[in-house]
């Protein structure tokens, strides 16, 4: 196994890199290095970095646990917005060199792959549902990962991984939530983003 797992939204390093400016009415991001602005939906409130810190420590060993090595993570974060316990927004990128890395899509496919065997091993007794597809944002093409997991108190958590090749950074937003109305605002705000001229 390739021990550089390169993203999944609980598995971090904090390096936040956030531009938010406040208007009258919305929070906007704006991140100059992909040219990317985005409206952060009303009621979702950012991460704190120790908050995000626990979920990066628990992904990681369980999928130390998995897979009996090392995790090393390069993901930088561009921010982490949640609202409620269980739903999140998070942003970020990570260096991605086809020549050492690999075809991107398969590298895309084989880390979401190790999310799903994690969740398996990890939590006996529960049902996964996924699909890959590719969804167009502003005009660009985004790999798309979408899980379900149902858990055996019949919780069902939902998780939308995007992901685009920028030159040699690969830039991925990840949606989890589990109250479907805050899925939708998350989802709204990202498919309403747009990125200018690379």
């Amino acid at each position: 196994m390739n021990t550089t797992i390169k993203y999944a939204f609980f598995i971090v390093f904090i390096s936040i890199q956030t531009i938010c400016s406040q208007t009258s009415e919305k929070k906007v991001f704006f991140n100059k290095e992909f040219n990317w602005t985005i409206s952060i939906p009303e009621n979702f409130e950012n991460v704190s970095a120790e908050e995000w810190a626990k979920h990066q420590n628990k992904g990681s060993k369980a999928i130390e646990n998995t897979y009996g090595e090392k995790v090393v993570n390069l993901s930088k974060i561009l921010f982490v917005i949640k609202s409620g316990k269980f739903n999140y927004f998070e942003s970020i990128y990570q260096p991605f060199n086809r020549a050492t890395d690999g075809d991107f899509i398969k590298s895309f496919k084989y880390v979401n792959e190790i999310i799903c065997e994690t969740f398996k091993n990890q939590m006996p007794g529960i049902k996964i549902e996924k699909n890959y597809s590719t969804e167009i944002i502003d005009h660009i093409v985004f790999q798309k990962f979408t899980l379900k997991i149902e858990y055996p108190n019949k919780l069902i958590m939902k998780a939308i991984m995007y992901s685009h090749l920028f030159g040699k950074k690969d830039f991925s937003v990840n949606i989890m939530y589990v109250d479907d109305d805050k899925g939708e605002q998350m989802l709204v705000a990202w498919r309403n983003s747009t990125f200018g001229k690379h």
